[in-house]
């Protein structure tokens, strides 16, 4: 079954656009102040700008406005747009710009009101009603929805920008998004007003599709909703426009010209720098990281005597990340798309390195956090497991790095022993020498930050290294 976002990216590829119309008829703007009028100017602009939207938007409360006769000519204003998709013989989908937001029987109605009904293929929708009122509109399967989550209005932070124990109130809508888009059919509306905000949605929910008004007569820019908005694969923006195509005396050429700005923009980013990290395995937050960590003296290169006895020409110390707080934080926040995604009751780090990290997760996203002594106390509690716990719950292990998975075993065994149930491992750089194998065949899943080859090809993509370093850690880590 295809899902309103297969749908939307294949009419993208269509059409080459990442342009949403919205149809905004404002009752001053219209030749007379009834839902006829309202009616012919929006259909006029589906049948000048139709080649160029990926999507078009109409707004329930401009019809809304006229009574019945507004609703009706809603309804006749999405036949006009599907009736145009059928001449170009590429459908273009319809977002009902509604916010909806309620409970049980009057969600319920909502969501027939529009799949049934106006037969739209999303709705805007208010998810602060609590997951419960979205669950009416997301058992439409091939039907979309976006959560209102950062707005574009000034107003948007007196509730949206609220601290609570995972960053902000617009954060944890991001990161709920993002743990519900199981049938990838959850985007999220952030505005393009606050590039910031985007940028700390964006981490929040790496996967998911952003609609994004305020771009134009709002003071949004194109430029930062790329550079803020769009995800690795260089998708997941949809960018609505009403004023600057409806106010245009020639909406098609307004919107043309649009469509051809935002894939100059994108080009340009496909030959920017940005573009060859992405290329090398790393961009954004996790290129960033990269950077860091080698700024900070966690990676090092040179020749280091491992506990093996061999002469390594590269070390990581992650311990030093205690005396660069920032990078710290950077570290915490790379690893929360990834715990996101896991069902746990609590964080479960390993001494040392990671005692540091996990406590800094902790206060990112509220996650109670436990450890295993390296080794058990003869005295006081005699405590293998430090902190407090119920038997039976669930924990995911916090480690700094995954080399062979020994140690991993053994602080599982520890948390089995003391009635936790531990199946996944979170670890930050991956050295790619056999403990994800390791892990994988005991029945345990690996999911890694970063491995050292992304971060090794990363650096080398952008100079950072010197060339012949890098050829010595690669023939190192190959054991030639």
């Amino acid at each position: 079954m295809e899902t309103f976002f297969s749908f939307l990216a294949r009419r993208i590829d269509d059409c080459y656009s990442l342009l949403c119309i919205g149809l905004d008829p404002h009752v001053r703007d219209l030749p007379a102040a009834t839902a006829e009028s309202a009616l012919e100017t929006c259909v006029k602009i589906v049948k000048q700008t139709a080649r160029y939207a990926a999507a078009f938007k109409p707004n329930a409360a401009f019809f809304e406005v006229f009574g019945a006769e507004g609703w009706a000519a809603l309804k006749e204003l999405i036949l006009a747009i599907q009736a145009e998709s059928d001449r170009m013989g590429s459908r273009v989908p319809v977002i009902l710009d509604a916010k909806r937001g309620d409970i049980a029987s009057t969600a319920q109605a909502y969501a027939e009101s529009a799949f049934g009904h106006l037969k739209v293929d999303a709705i805007t929708l208010n998810p602060y009603l609590g997951r419960d009122s979205l669950e009416p509109f997301l058992s439409y399967e091939e039907k979309g929805v976006f959560l209102v989550c950062k707005t574009s209005n000034a107003g948007s932070g007196d509730l949206q920008d609220l601290p609570v124990r995972n960053g902000s109130v617009y954060e944890h809508v991001a990161r709920m998004a993002q743990s519900m888009n199981e049938g990838n059919n959850i985007g999220l509306v952030v505005g393009a007003t606050h590039p910031e905000a985007m940028q700390r949605v964006r981490r929040a929910a790496p996967d998911v599709w952003f609609l994004v008004p305020g771009v134009g007569a709002q003071g949004g820019e194109l430029e930062a909703v790329f550079k803020y908005g769009l995800r690795e694969d260089q998708r997941g923006v949809l960018i609505n426009i009403s004023r600057s195509i409806a106010q245009a005396d020639h909406p098609g050429r307004a919107a043309a010209e649009l469509r051809d700005q935002m894939a100059e923009l994108l080009g340009e980013r496909a030959r920017s720098p940005v573009r060859s990290q992405a290329a090398a395995g790393l961009h954004g937050l996790r290129a960033r990281l990269a950077d860091s960590l080698l700024e900070a003296g966690c990676v090092k290169f040179g020749e280091f005597t491992l506990k093996s006895g061999l002469i390594s020409p590269i070390y990581l110390d992650l311990r030093e990340l205690v005396s660069h707080p920032d990078v710290l934080a950077l570290v915490a926040e790379a690893y929360l798309p990834i715990l996101d995604k896991l069902v746990y009751d609590r964080l479960a780090a390993l001494p040392y390195a990671a005692l540091p990290i996990g406590t800094a997760i902790s206060l990112l996203n509220g996650k109670p956090l436990i450890y295993p002594r390296k080794e058990s106390k003869d005295y006081g509690t005699r405590a293998v497991i430090e902190g407090s716990f119920r038997d039976g719950e669930q924990v995911v292990v916090i480690d700094d790095l995954a080399t062979t998975g020994e140690s991993k075993f053994e602080a599982i065994e520890k948390l089995s022993e003391a009635g936790l149930r531990a199946s996944e491992v979170v670890v930050l750089i991956d050295r790619q020498s056999g403990a994800r194998q390791a892990l994988e065949q005991a029945g345990y899943r690996l999911h890694a930050v970063l491995t050292l080859s992304e971060m090794l090809d990363y650096w080398e993509k952008n100079q950072r290294v010197p060339p012949e370093q890098l050829r010595a850690a690669r023939q190192f880590l190959a054991g030639d």
